[in-house]
């Protein structure tokens, strides 16, 4: 009993440290800047020009803004996006190229704290662009052409709050903070739970008889065997959960930055049991479509695993 009390308070202190004092600041600031940009309307018009550019990919304007969504905000964040373009009138086939692009993509809440533990940032949004244009395309054009592609009209306008003077812009921040916030503390129940989770079995041998199973394979290949548990954690845990236990690697310097950012591509991004289940909750007609999101997603992530374990 007095293992797992120790395992219980060494978990709940490090999800508590990861959420508040790296997850949270990431996001106060970025989340800042994401509404400030949003309020005075300079989302709007990169919506508005990018918009026309990506439909052969299958992308509305709203889908560009959930793509802003997923790369500065959080996973959870395009989930309204992609209700409101249900209910704006986006065709089935559209809502699975979207879906697929935001399962494809890095998520900020996962990505931006990792920067302190390592990760190139700079590669991961590039690489995140490439992987994720190319998992909508290929979602439109090829997985998705069963799907119904009849859309009425669809109005691309971004409700939102104006800060056209310093009131509003200080109701902005504090509300972006507020959102920061909740994001942080809701992060760290499944923090502590996973790391719960990998500590129990470690102190039973499961984690090191998997390794002791797969690491000759993933050594042959050239991968560093201490990638099991955290792509374990990740898969059926999700990015957060991951992002704790790469953070407790780090802190032990059982994980390299090197194999960190090799690795980026396919352990970032929210193509997993807790990321499909969120994102498919934005409406009956996208969770219609997970599927076959999946299947464009997963292209795309490829594609991002293949350039970050050539560029890193």
């Amino acid at each position: 009993m007095d293992i797992l009390v120790d395992v219980i308070l060494r978990a709940g202190r490090s999800a508590v440290e990861l959420a508040l004092f790296t997850l949270l600041p990431m996001m106060v600031v970025m989340l800042s800047l994401m509404r400030l940009l949003e309020a005075r309307g300079v989302i709007d018009q990169i919506v508005a020009h990018l918009g026309p550019l990506l439909r052969p990919a299958g992308l509305t304007g709203l889908g560009v803004f959930a793509a802003l969504q997923i790369n500065f905000v959080s996973f959870a964040a395009p989930v309204a996006t992609l209700s409101m373009m249900e209910q704006r009138g986006a065709s089935d086939r559209q809502l699975a190229a979207t879906l697929a692009l935001v399962m494809a993509m890095p998520q900020a809440n996962v990505a931006m704290p990792m920067t302190a533990m390592g990760l190139n940032y700079g590669l991961t949004l590039l690489m995140s662009l490439f992987g994720g244009l190319v998992a909508a395309s290929i979602t439109f054009h090829v997985f998705a052409r069963h799907l119904p592609s009849d859309e009425v009209l669809v109005d691309q306008t971004l409700h939102h709050r104006v800060a056209d003077d310093t009131k509003g812009v200080l109701d902005t921040i504090n509300r972006a903070g507020a959102e920061a916030f909740k994001i942080a503390v809701g992060a760290i129940p499944m923090l502590v739970l996973a790391l719960v989770a990998v500590a129990a079995l470690n102190a039973a041998g499961i984690m090191a008889a998997i390794n002791s199973i797969v690491a000759p394979l993933l050594n042959a290949a050239g991968i560093d065997s201490a990638l099991v548990t955290p792509t374990l954690t990740k898969y059926l845990g999700g990015g957060t959960a991951m992002m704790g236990v790469i953070d407790e690697m780090r802190r032990h310097n059982s994980l390299s930055i090197l194999s960190l950012n090799q690795t980026a591509g396919f352990l970032i991004h929210p193509l997993d049991i807790p990321g499909i289940a969120i994102l498919s909750s934005a409406g009956p007609r996208v969770a219609s479509t997970w599927r076959t999101a999946t299947l464009g997603a997963s292209i795309g992530i490829l594609i991002r695993s293949i350039g970050h374990a050539v560029l890193a």
